[in-house]
């Protein structure tokens, strides 16, 4: 369980193991591995709702369009994350998820971002409208609307 449950709006949650060498020569955790925490928890997301069969079989999928995380502690060795997702906005063919960070051991959240994904087709690097049914699957996910 997270601490204080900082993390009950995020319907996804992945727990992560801070490793020694995710640490830079300042002593603190390298600002790019917060950005694979989250990236971690989107796939776990992503899976969810049953993005990877439409990548596999479709060649339709998602992209990252950007890119955004606002740090607001150090995170050190030893200790273990635990990374929300969530999808906040849903577009035509684009959708934003959210991530929060949260520290076991300060018992806060230490990192929040945010992602613009664009659902493409792969081939001709054109983005589609997001199909009806992940759309959906993301709702139910949520538990709520997301339009």
């Amino acid at each position: 369980m997270e601490p204080k449950g900082l993390l009950r709006q995020f319907p996804v949650v992945v727990s992560l193991e801070v490793e020694w060498g995710d640490q830079d020569s300042f002593g603190h955790v390298n600002n790019t591995v917060y950005l694979k925490w989250c990236e971690t928890a989107r796939v776990v997301y992503l899976d969810k709702v049953g993005m990877w069969p439409l990548i596999k079989a479709e060649g339709r999928g998602p992209v990252l369009a950007s890119v955004a995380c606002d740090y607001r502690s150090p995170v050190v060795f030893p200790d273990t994350v635990r990374v929300g997702a969530r999808v906040s906005k849903i577009g035509r063919s684009s959708f934003r998820m959210e991530h929060a960070v949260v520290s076991v051991a300060q018992g806060a959240v230490v990192a929040e971002s945010h992602t613009t994904l664009v659902f493409i087709e792969y081939a001709k690097g054109k983005p589609l409208p997001l199909p009806p049914e992940l759309k959906a699957a993301m709702e139910r996910l949520e538990g709520r609307s997301l339009t």
